[in-house]
C-alpha cells in the first residue's frame, strides 16, 4: 500500500501556481510578485517565496528582479520531454511488469475499467484524469525510483497537451486502444512487449501533443 505524506503549506502553494501556469490558467508571459500571490491565493509571503523558488527551479517562471515571469512550456519544451517519455516511459511499463504484485494489478485493473466506463458514458473529463491516473499508476507501479524521479514530473507538465490532444475523438479511440493492449501485455507478464506497446503509445501521443500545441498555443 502505498504511503501518503502530509502536504505543506508551501507545497500546496507550489502545485496550485504549477498547476495553473501549466493549464495555461496563468498564461506566459505573466509577472507574479509577492503581492500578487498573497492577495490572490490568502496565504503569507514564506510559503509563496518557498514555491516561487521551486517554480523557477523547474524553469517555469524566470526572475526578473521585479517580480516572476512566467515562461510556461514551449514547443520546443514540449518536444524534448515527449522525446526523453519516448525514451524512458516504456522502461516503466516493463519493470511495472516484472515487479507487479496483486494489489498492482486490482489498481491497474480498477483504472483500466474506469476509463472504459467513462468512454462509454462519454464523460471526457473524468475520461482525461483517468488518463493521467494511467500513467501516474505504471510509474509508481516501476518501483525504480530514478524514472519515477524523472517521469512524474515530466507527466505533470504534459498534462494540459494530454487533455488538448483528446479532444480529437479519433485520438480519445486510440488511446483507449492503446492503453488495453499496454494493459494486457502486463497483465499477461509480459514486459518486452509491454515496454514496445508504451513506447509506440507516446511516439502517437508526442504526434498529437505537438500539433495539439500548434493549433492552441
Amino acid at each position: 500500500m502505498r504511503e501518503y505524506k502530509p502536504t505543506s503549506l508551501a507545497d500546496q502553494v507550489f502545485e496550485r501556481l504549477e498547476n495553473d501556469i501549466i493549464m495555461g490558467t496563468i498564461p506566459r508571459g505573466e509577472v507574479l510578485t509577492e503581492l500578487k500571490l498573497v492577495e490572490l491565493l490568502g496565504v503569507s509571503r514564506t510559503p509563496i517565496r518557498e514555491a516561487l523558488r521551486r517554480l523557477e527551479q523547474e524553469r517555469l517562471i524566470q526572475d526578473t528582479g521585479k517580480g516572476s515571469l512566467v515562461l510556461g512550456i514551449t514547443e520546443d519544451d514540449l518536444l524534448d520531454i515527449m522525446n526523453i517519455r519516448e525514451q524512458i516511459e516504456g522502461l516503466a511499463s516493463y519493470y511495472a511488469t516484472v515487479n507487479m504484485t496483486d494489489e498492482g494489478r486490482k489498481e491497474l485493473t480498477h483504472i483500466v475499467d474506469l476509463q472504459e466506463f467513462y468512454f462509454t458514458k462519454g464523460d471526457m473529463e473524468r475520461l482525461r484524469q483517468a488518463d493521467d491516473l494511467f500513467h501516474d499508476a505504471i510509474c509508481q507501479l516501476s518501483r525504480r525510483h530514478v524514472i519515477e524521479d524523472t517521469l512524474v514530473p515530466l507527466l505533470r507538465k504534459t498534462r494540459r497537451f494530454r487533455r488538448i490532444s483528446m479532444n480529437d475523438p479519433n485520438r480519445i479511440v486510440n488511446t483507449q486502444a492503446e492503453h488495453r493492449r499496454i494493459y494486457d501485455a502486463m497483465m499477461a507478464g509480459d514486459a518486452d512487449l509491454a515496454k514496445q506497446l508504451t513506447t509506440e503509445h507516446i511516439t502517437q501521443a508526442k504526434a498529437h501533443m505537438i500539433g495539439g500545441l500548434k493549433h492552441n498555443g
